[in-house]
């Protein structure tokens, strides 16, 4: 099989995936959804954005296979991602109705959460388009009452409105109980006529409570809440007239300062993007020039590399996509020469060196001087190891890295390529470094060590225990013993794995990835940077 066939399994089975993922709650549920007069979630993002194409989806893998109890939680029952309306760019949250009545499981709040977050550390607008039956109670013990539970989305609200940041909710569903919070504590709550509802208590808790019979529309429907109460500022009669007004909401927006990202005209790459899947081998252990996938990347395929004769492990340099100024971090994974006096004549691909550390802390701090976000590009195996490497240093200079990715104040956009192992992951800016937006192709793998080293060590640890109890194990038991462990920890190195709990934004075609980037840093363009760049102590 060649480089390019693999690579077109691999994009067939995302599209295969992402194809029902879209179908949410499956074709009966998106019938009874429709024979209401409502859109689905979906059609509501597309009909309200300016370029459905253009929109950048957030967490579409999410809740995959992990409630099989429930039934499953599709997209963890919300579509999120960044879009344009009037012009404007926002984040835009749409609950899933055709899921469980966009009951709310664990990883919905997790998701919503991240809605926020985006908005938040962007500066953008954000529009809520709820039709949800409330926290779904069999899980309610994993949603409800933690810090990073349902209760976070409605601090959040407030918290935004004080920061100036607007939020529009339009209620084209139901909105029970404390979700009823959300739309009212936006900047403009809309209403759509006879599906729309926002209560308390829905109709059976009131009858139980305290005995009154009534019905949903009466109890919290639009007439009741545009002419009585006042709750929602103003009724529409159907899902696209509701829109409509949104998009009038945004085309009146005011202006705000904005970061000063440099850009010029974009130019599209002169090597053919496509070219990646030949470059880019099947085989995650054989080598190639990560040089080369940059090349097809970048805007004219140039990239200015940075002390390129030094830490050769670590690629950095500037470049521009789609017209933006970025800063590049990559891992190179062909052998390098080592520095002269190092003790050796080669070094491996993928690893992290002293050097390489040394060499991408700088970068670093030189792109937060100049204002230019950063893209890491992942395919690392871990920092280098053995006696040599600790004489050396290995562990200052990874924690110098570290410190300057962690306490960077320009934005940053990660996306993992190939592998992305133990503390690697953190140097590279994993999740936990707060990328403003990070992504996975499909021939990702995130875990603490590859599938086949951790299946030898953790055999290793049972066998030695098993020794100490003065017991041996059969050669053919630990053999099936081995395999057993590998398949079982290789589940969890997909990358599907790590969409489904939010560790990554998402999976994306490797074609898509200028686009994303490019949306990106527009969004962080609405933020100017507040905060000086300090690494604070840095052992040299």
């Amino acid at each position: 099989m060649t480089n390019r066939e693999f690579h077109q399994q691999l994009l067939d089975e995302l599209n295969r995936r992402y194809e029902k993922v879209k179908l949410g709650g499956g074709l009966k549920n998106i019938e009874k959804h429709k024979a209401k007069g409502k859109l689905t979630a979906r059609e509501r993002i597309d009909y309200l954005v300016d370029a459905p194409n253009d929109f950048v989806e957030v967490g579409a893998f999410v809740g995959d296979g992990m409630y099989p109890d429930e039934g499953g939680c599709p997209s963890g029952g919300v579509v999120i991602g960044i879009g344009k309306v009037s012009g404007r760019q926002c984040v835009i949250v749409a609950n899933d109705a055709t899921v469980k009545a966009g009951a709310w499981f664990p990883i919905t709040a997790k998701k919503n959460l991240r809605a926020q977050e985006i908005a938040i550390e962007n500066q953008l607008p954000i529009i809520y388009l709820v039709d949800s039956a409330g926290i779904y109670l069999p899980l309610q013990a994993d949603v409800f009452a933690d810090k990073e539970h349902f209760g976070r989305i409605f601090r959040n609200n407030a918290v935004m409105s004080s920061m100036g940041l607007l939020q529009v909710a339009a209620i084209m569903g139901s909105c029970v109980a404390g979700g009823a919070y959300l739309p009212i504590m936006s900047d403009e709550a809309l209403i759509v006529e006879g599906t729309g509802s926002i209560f308390l208590a829905g109709p059976y808790l009131v009858k139980a409570s305290i005995g009154e019979d009534v019905d949903a529309e009466t109890l919290g429907g639009a007439s009741t809440h545009c002419e009585i109460s006042g709750v929602t500022d103003n009724k529409y009669p159907d899902d696209p007239s509701c829109l409509d007004a949104i998009k009038r909401i945004f085309d009146r927006l005011g202006h705000s300062p904005e970061a000063g990202f440099d850009r010029i005209v974009p130019a599209p790459p002169q090597k053919s993007p496509e070219e990646i899947f030949d470059l880019l081998p099947a085989d995650r252990n054989k080598p190639y020039d990560m040089r080369e996938i940059i090349e097809r990347i970048v805007d004219n395929s140039e990239f200015e590399e940075y002390k390129q004769l030094y830490g050769q492990t670590l690629l950095c340099g500037y470049a521009r996509i789609d017209g933006w100024s970025v800063g590049i971090v990559a891992n190179q994974r062909k052998m390098v020469k080592a520095k002269k006096g190092s003790g050796n004549e080669m070094q491996m691909g993928g690893v992290i060196y002293s050097d390489s550390a040394d060499k991408a802390a700088r970068f670093i701090m030189n792109c937060n001087q100049k204002k230019i976000p950063l893209v890491f590009l992942h395919d690392v195996t871990g920092f280098m190891v053995g006696s040599r490497s600790e004489q050396g240093g290995i562990i200052k200079d990874g924690a110098k890295m570290v410190n300057t990715v962690a306490n960077s104040v320009v934005p940053k956009f990660t996306f993992i390529i190939g592998n992305s192992y133990g503390a690697g992951n953190y140097a590279m800016c994993g999740k936990a470094y707060d990328p403003r937006l990070i992504y996975a192709w499909p021939t990702a793998q995130l875990a603490v060590m590859s599938g086949a080293s951790a299946a030898k060590t953790l055999l290793q640890i049972q066998v030695a225990t098993l020794k100490a109890k003065g017991q041996t194990i059969d050669p053919e038991v630990e053999k099936e013993l081995l395999s057993d462990i590998t398949n079982r920890y290789n589940e969890q190195l997909s990358p599907y794995y790590a969409a489904a709990h939010l560790w990554t934004d998402g999976i994306v075609h490797p074609l898509d990835t200028r686009r994303i980037i490019s949306a990106g840093i527009e969004a962080a363009n609405h933020a100017p940077i507040q905060k000086p760049f300090n690494v604070g102590v840095i052992q040299t």
